[in-house]
């Protein structure tokens, strides 16, 4: 399994403009082939900055999702909104402790 966590800082008055766009294709992601979960979280110390954190049964289902239609037109419209660079993480799985 991979987990993919994708950092994004926004232009503050685009923040409504990025959660409209995702409303509208956050279903249409999560059913991507692989992509088991998806959720958006806010970091606590900056409003600007939202994070995507999806898990992926494999890389290439990510990969394949990268280089799809949907992405194509998700990625694209979302660069058009950040303040700073993306900063993107995948992560594999190798231990849980419970």
């Amino acid at each position: 399994m991979i987990l993919r966590i994708v950092k994004m800082t926004f232009q503050a008055h685009k923040l409504a403009e990025f959660h409209q766009l995702f409303d509208q294709h956050k279903h249409q992601i999560r059913h991507q082939k692989g992509c088991q979960h998806l959720e958006l979280y806010e970091d606590p110390s900056d409003a600007r900055v939202r994070f995507t954190y999806s898990h992926w049964d494999s890389q290439a289902d990510l990969d394949a999702y990268r280089h799809s239609d949907l992405f194509g037109i998700v990625w694209p419209a979302t660069k058009q909104l950040f303040a700073d660079r993306p900063q993107a993480f995948s992560l594999q799985f190798l231990e849980r402790i419970d």
